[in-house]
């Protein structure tokens, strides 16, 4: 395991293969089919701490800072990306937010998310092979970026919206969830929010997984607020689903990067698991995007489809992804 030290605050610790976190499938694993718990030895404790300091935008700095060059006591405002306003107590040096001294920012980039770091403010990114970073939305949730790709769609709606309709189809409540590509955890949130059971989710990105830890929208295994339900693991599920119970999960979801990047996880092998661990009448939806058909010369959703009905679903097209029944 090795341990991300930032400047300023608590450790992270990510684990340097692909290891188990706290509560999570764990390597050897097995769920089963009857009960849907897990049997394996005890995971070690990874702690996961979500950061609690402010997150700041180039508009809300502007804003802040503007109403202590015209004097005024206080500033009322968001500092965790819209889930709730706070009124700030601004002095001549620093302000106050949540018993805690800040320094005022200097100029910050346009589509970029600061947290407080040390006694400066840096960004929500980070480069190792490619630039990953929190991206800041008109809707208030964060979607992230991979060398300025973005990952989630927000162009209708906020990304947690939007995996809210998708959630939707599989009907999560009382029931146990296979999130096969965590990501910021929007899936997993939804998921907790309709009354699901237990999620397992699966993120192979360590990268990503410390985006989650600065996000206040992206649920937090360990808060009382997931009441022990969302299970995370740093793996590639690509390998991990081979120590899943054959019928142990209700419902899957399933939102891989692009095919170019993940092609294993649109493969007849990948579905054919999915179709082993899902129980029959048991629901998937799977995010494919839509790809446009002249430039990359094949139909992605339709092809996904078919392979889908090979492995053992009924599939149909929905939304901006596929929908399917295990037969």
């Amino acid at each position: 395991m090795r341990a991300i030290r930032q400047r300023g605050r608590a450790m992270v610790h990510i684990p340097s293969r692909a290891g188990p976190w706290r509560g999570s499938l764990c390597g050897k694993a097995r769920v089963t089919a009857d009960t849907g718990t897990l049997r394996c030895s005890p995971p070690p404790e990874i702690p996961l701490s979500h950061y609690t300091g402010p997150l700041l935008t180039r508009p809300v700095a502007a804003a802040l800072c503007q109403a202590h060059a015209d004097g005024a006591p206080t500033w009322q405002g968001s500092l965790d990306l819209g889930r709730q306003v706070d009124t700030v107590q601004l002095a001549p040096t620093h302000w106050q937010w949540r018993n805690q001294h800040h320094p005022y920012p200097g100029t910050l980039k346009d589509r970029t998310i600061y947290y407080r770091d040390g006694d400066d403010y840096a960004p929500v990114a980070r480069f190792a092979g490619s630039l990953i970073k929190l991206v800041p939305t008109q809707w208030g949730v964060p979607t992230f970026e991979i060398d300025g790709i973005k990952m989630l769609p927000t162009a209708k709606a906020s990304p947690l919206d939007d995996a809210r309709r998708k959630v939707a189809l599989v009907a999560p409540r009382g029931k146990v969830v296979l999130d096969t590509c965590g990501g910021l955890g929007y899936f997993a949130a939804c998921c907790l929010e309709a009354g699901a059971t237990r999620i397992h989710s699966f993120e192979k990105n360590p990268d990503v997984l410390w985006l989650r830890t600065l996000n206040p929208w992206s649920p937090d295994p360990q808060a009382a607020a997931s009441g022990g339900r969302l299970q995370l693991q740093h793996a590639d599920v690509a390998q991990a689903i081979t120590q899943v119970a054959d019928a142990s999960v209700d419902a899957l979801l399933h939102d891989p990067p692009r095919f170019g990047i993940a092609g294993e996880l649109y493969a007849q092998a990948f579905y054919t698991q999915l179709a082993r661990v899902l129980r029959r009448g048991g629901r998937l939806f799977h995010y494919t995007g839509s790809p446009n058909r002249l430039t990359s010369g094949r139909d992605v959703p339709r092809e996904v489809a078919r392979r889908l009905d090979s492995a053992g679903f009924k599939a149909e097209l929905a939304l901006d992804g596929v929908f399917a029944v295990r037969r």
